[in-house]
């Protein structure tokens, strides 16, 4: 089982909305993680599984007070909540002011999501919206515990280079460079390109060799479509055939090309589940 660190360097590349429909598609039990420190956007944009408002003080808020006595993983699934569509989502912070009551707390729930893939009782895959990162970013203490970190993008020049140089320098720190990259299993860094379908072979092959070129230690992992249709399904705010739309098809070839090259690596899956449809919010 595995922690996977969704992640974006500047402007609006929609990790949010990148984060729900892979774990919407996700091929075995997940939780959804809503770690950006700045805030979390799906309290004000889904609906629980009751058909009321999800509660903002259930989640990342109140998980401060437990991990700071030692957090064990099936605590998690005591801060979690059901979307509507039965996704498991951990409620991020309403404000960023809030993030000050996990300092000194993100390896700890790092450690904690890679672990609950050992759980005896509910194990499950953790998929971590950390927003925008920077260098000083905490969510960014929780890296060094993933299986894989993934860094999303469009496919403007300055949003290229910038995932360029977000990608070396994760390299540099998580693994002291490319050379690192390439001789430790864990974490794997990504690149997902949010892109038209009908240019997405050709700006793969592209952006591979320009992370090649920079000896980042990373590589292109896969497109999701730039699909603003599919992104109002996604977050309730349109109607339509939702598994039928070109950003959750294009969610199950992601999910599949990296369990095919990957999950071998991530240990024994959970009891399978069936893939989820959520109405959950699109954003970032």
């Amino acid at each position: 089982m595995a922690l996977i660190a969704l992640a974006a360097d500047k402007g609006s590349p929609g990790v949010t909305t990148a984060a729900v429909a892979l774990s919407a598609v996700w091929p075995r039990r997940v939780l959804l993680a809503e770690t950006d420190p700045a805030g979390g956007d799906l309290v004000y944009r889904s609906a629980a599984a009751h058909g009321g408002p999800l509660n903002p003080n259930t989640g990342m808020l109140s998980i401060a007070a437990t991990a700071r006595r030692g957090l064990v993983p099936d605590q998690l699934w005591d801060h979690v909540q059901p979307l509507s569509g039965g996704l498991e989502v951990l409620v991020g912070l309403g404000i960023a002011e809030q993030a000050a009551g996990l300092a000194g707390l993100w390896p700890t729930l790092g450690r904690a999501f890679a672990q609950l893939g050992d759980s005896p009782h509910a194990p499950a895959d953790v998929i971590a919206d950390c927003g925008r990162i920077s260098g000083d970013t905490p969510a960014v203490e929780m890296f060094s515990q993933a299986a894989l970190v993934l860094l999303l993008s469009r496919t403007e020049p300055e949003a290229i280079a910038r995932v360029r140089d977000r990608a070396a320098a994760l390299s540099a720190k998580l693994h002291g460079g490319p050379r690192g990259a390439a001789t430790l299993a864990t974490p794997l860094i990504g690149v997902t390109l949010i892109a038209d379908p009908s240019d997405s072979a050709k700006l793969v092959h592209q952006v591979n060799d320009m992370l090649v070129a920079a000896q980042t230690g990373a590589r292109v992992v896969g497109t999701l479509a730039d699909d603003p249709a599919g992104a109002d399904q996604l977050a309730g705010r349109k109607r339509g055939r939702l598994d039928k739309s070109l950003l959750i098809r294009s969610a199950r070839k992601v999910t599949a090309d990296l369990y095919q090259q990957y999950g071998a690596a991530w240990a024994v899956p959970a009891q399978a589940q069936g893939p989820q449809t959520p109405h959950a919010g699109a954003g970032r």
